[in-house]
């Protein structure tokens, strides 16, 4: 809710925790949530809560921090696809971004009104379905096997269940917060993965030990089962968070 561009000492504070939870994140399995067969990372968040709460330049710093941490730990704790991490470009860049882009969708579409709001809502979640639809039309007429069906079914139902959350149990309010988690969210998945597939895409696959001759489909495979329930996650955590917040501040 703030977008001066001066680094005071409570911007550096809350930089500071912000960027302790990151990293606390990163180092202990609270980072990451077991959804199906994938883990969903939830370390951008503090990203996302620093930027709507303290601006653009707070939330990219935190950003930057989540990216050098991942550096660190490709460094420190390789894998067969760690290599990749090594090139700020993969894993700072879309970090830095996801607090500039969160920020300016949540004061984007407090501009729009609440009509507008839902309505651009509604064409998400619409989006998000029928693109889940389509998988499901592509894995039958590919017969990929009845794994990936029930994973594109169950991501279905989670999306309606948390487009209920959205529409009834939060009344339709902090849908400015909703929004502006999801861009944040998409901007981590999409600025990480797209970056992977444009620079590193056959050495990352042959790292997973797949066939590199099916790099476009194995990473955007990675972009749909992890984006969904990250995204997912990212709302119910920072609306209760900030919703919680705003409400103090009421009082």
């Amino acid at each position: 809710m703030k977008s001066e561009k001066v680094l005071n000492v409570r911007r550096m504070v809350i930089i500071a925790i912000f960027g302790a939870i990151t990293i606390v994140l990163g180092m202990t399995p609270l980072g990451f949530i077991p959804v199906g067969p994938t883990r969903a990372t939830i370390m951008h968040i503090p990203v996302i809560i620093a930027a709507i709460v303290e601006g653009p330049l707070v939330g990219g710093v935190v950003g930057l921090l989540f990216g050098l941490f991942s550096i660190f730990q490709a460094i420190t704790n390789p894998t067969p696809v760690s290599i990749v991490f090594y090139n700020p470009i993969v894993s700072v860049l879309p970090r830095v971004l996801i607090g500039i882009t969160s920020y300016y969708a949540y004061v984007g579409v407090k501009k729009l009104g609440n009509k507008g709001t839902i309505g651009l809502l509604n064409l998400i979640w619409l989006f998000i379905l029928a693109y889940l639809s389509y998988g499901i039309y592509q894995n039958i007429r590919n017969d990929d096997g009845i794994l990936l069906i029930l994973m594109n079914v169950l991501l279905i139902a989670i999306v309606l269940i948390v487009g209920y959350f959205t529409a009834e149990r939060l009344n339709n309010r902090s849908l400015d917060l909703v929004i502006a988690t999801i861009v944040g969210t998409l901007t981590n998945t999409i600025g990480v993965l797209s970056s992977i597939y444009f620079l590193y895409a056959e050495k990352f696959v042959a790292g997973l030990g797949l066939d590199i001759s099916a790099a476009r489909k194995t990473i955007f495979g990675i972009a749909l089962t992890n984006g969904i329930p990250e995204t997912i996650i990212a709302i119910i955590i920072v609306t209760s968070v900030l919703g919680a917040l705003k409400l103090k501040e009421r009082r």
